[in-house]
């Protein structure tokens, strides 16, 4: 690595981590981060990262450290990568580092690029409803104790120690519904006094409230539990309504992760979206890597993606991605405002009109934009036109036809299947249907499909990195330094194809079972 790329990281790379007077004098913080990554490419702990500082000659030299270097204590990691995830700075590790490789011609100037995100699941239990409240409690419990213990042992009886000592897990817990129920209230009784009580305190050098695991059980106590005529209730999916997934709380410990379901994979964590050059004559390259939350859509990122390229100077002129990041905004906002073409299908009209072969879907009127008119297949012109929104806030168009021009068409089964209503439709602004109905012509080309086909390819760098780099599963609590995670982890990806492109080994090819391979042979 040294005598391919030299100092990757300088000092003054980070120097915002750092402030300008100090009483101790910090490490060299290029060196952390070099140790940061490489402890992501070998799957090192703090501990044995800062062994294989102080025994491995070959980190020696990469470091430019003395062989008598003695080394640090491995707390220094955890400090570093604090302030990193404190200033908000983690994406430097790999900004640097593609800087880097840019001035060695290894990413190409408005190349081409491809986008795909998978699981990530939390370092933290995946619990039920009942253990999630008496988990939450307990932790509250746990930390006064640290804090306060005489106030604590003034407020709680001998019960509370029996219910809350020992970790809460089902196996421990009732198994008959109703007794369930019941453990439910009842945690819900102490929890409520806990809080009360906290409130409540005169003592103002304790700061109960202000504890972290007190705010949190707070939180999910508004979540799982509602008052009804002044009795606290356990809240019910049918009767009272329980929080939607991208805001409930999952776990005491982690209070970001979110539960969520995709193509019958259930998991509580978080999502990381990769993206990557796939030029044919450069290495893949990982230019970008996006953390959200478990439930928030692919589609979302979109537009994120391609303004922190733009940031970078990496903005592709082609994107490749899946459908769930494509809709008929992004495809116009990636055309204007990025002059990214993004290559990717859109989803079908799913109307019955547009399934029925006689069925008139939107695609059969003729729209006239400037006069804000739409004709229908008989030649019936629209009545009204009128700008709306939909459910989620987005500009529609919303065109109706006369009521009794449409009951006295004969193909009116044709076009609606209400009896007395007449045809309506709801169009997005110009640009957006344009784009969309342009799209769905052109994703059935073979031109389409075959210029698609390199998106496959990025299932090769997440199956790189679940398998070899064990990303799937993070090493932290919370958001931030989840994403640190996901960015060190991209960053010894880059490493490792960095040296195979530079010692000429070809792409690995799609692994085939040895059972596939015997079908194949028979075939």
């Amino acid at each position: 690595m040294y005598d391919e790329l030299g100092a990757i990281y300088s000092d003054s790379d980070f120097k915002e981590l750092f402030p300008a007077k100090c009483g101790q004098s910090a490490l060299s913080p290029a060196k952390l981060a070099l140790v940061t990554i490489m402890q992501f490419a070998e799957g090192l702990s703090d501990v044995q990262a800062a062994d294989a500082v102080r025994s491995r000659i070959d980190w020696k030299y990469l470091l430019g450290l003395e062989v008598t270097n003695s080394g640090f204590d491995p707390s220094v990691l955890s400090e570093f990568r604090s302030r990193l995830c404190e200033q908000s700075a983690a994406d430097k590790l790999l900004d640097v580092m593609l800087s880097r490789f840019s001035a060695k011609k290894l990413i190409k100037y408005r190349g081409k690029q491809r986008t795909d995100s998978t699981q990530m699941i939390a370092a933290v239990r995946q619990v039920n409803r009942l253990e999630l409240v008496g988990e939450t409690l307990r932790a509250a419990l746990n930390e006064i104790a640290l804090v306060a213990p005489e106030w604590l042992q003034k407020r709680i009886s001998e019960d509370w120690c029996k219910r809350y000592r020992w970790r809460v897990d089902n196996y421990r817990l009732p198994k008959n519904k109703k007794e369930r129920e019941q453990m439910a209230a009842k945690i819900g009784l102490d929890g409520h006094y806990l809080l009360n009580e906290v409130w409540e305190s005169n003592d103002e050098r304790l700061e109960l409230s202000n504890l972290w695991s007190v705010d949190v059980l707070r939180c999910v106590w508004i979540q799982q539990y509602t008052f009804i005529d002044d009795n606290l209730v356990w809240r019910t999916p049918k009767d009272t309504g329980l929080p939607p997934n991208a805001i409930c709380i999952e776990s005491p410990y982690d209070i970001e992760a979110r539960n969520s379901s995709k193509r019958g994979i259930n998991w509580t964590g978080y999502k990381v979206h990769f993206s990557e050059t796939c030029d044919p004559e450069t290495p893949n390259l990982i230019t970008h890597v996006e953390t959200t939350l478990a439930t928030t859509p692919d589609g979302e990122v979109t537009s994120t993606i391609h303004q922190k390229l733009a940031d970078k100077n990496l903005l592709p002129k082609e994107h490749v991605v899946d459908a769930a990041y494509v809709d008929a905004y992004e495809l116009v906002e990636s055309n204007q405002l990025y002059q990214v073409s993004l290559i990717g299908p859109v989803a079908v009209d799913n109307s019955w009109q547009a399934k029925s072969t006689t069925g008139f879907d939107v695609s059969t009127f003729a729209i006239d934009w400037e006069q804000q008119v739409v004709q229908c297949p008989q030649g019936h012109l629209s009545r009204s036109w009128r700008h709306t929104h939909d459910t989620n806030g987005n500009p529609l168009i919303e065109v109706v036809f006369d009521r009794h021009t449409c009951g006295s068409c004969s193909l009116r089964n044709n076009c609606t299947s209400s009896p007395r209503s007449p045809r309506k439709l709801k169009l997005r602004p110009q640009a957006e249907y344009e784009a969309l109905a342009a799209r769905r012509i052109e994703q059935l080309s073979p031109e389409f499909q075959q210029q698609y086909a390199s998106r496959a390819g990025i299932e090769g760098t997440i199956s790189q990195a679940v398998r070899r780099f064990d990303l799937r599963q993070t090493r932290y609590w919370g958001l931030a330094k989840t994403h640190l995670h996901n960015v060190a982890t991209a960053c010894a990806i880059n490493l490792s194809r960095f040296f195979a492109f530079s010692n000429h080994r070809p792409l690995a090819q799609t692994r085939t079972s040895p059972l596939a391979a015997l079908c194949f042979i028979v075939i």
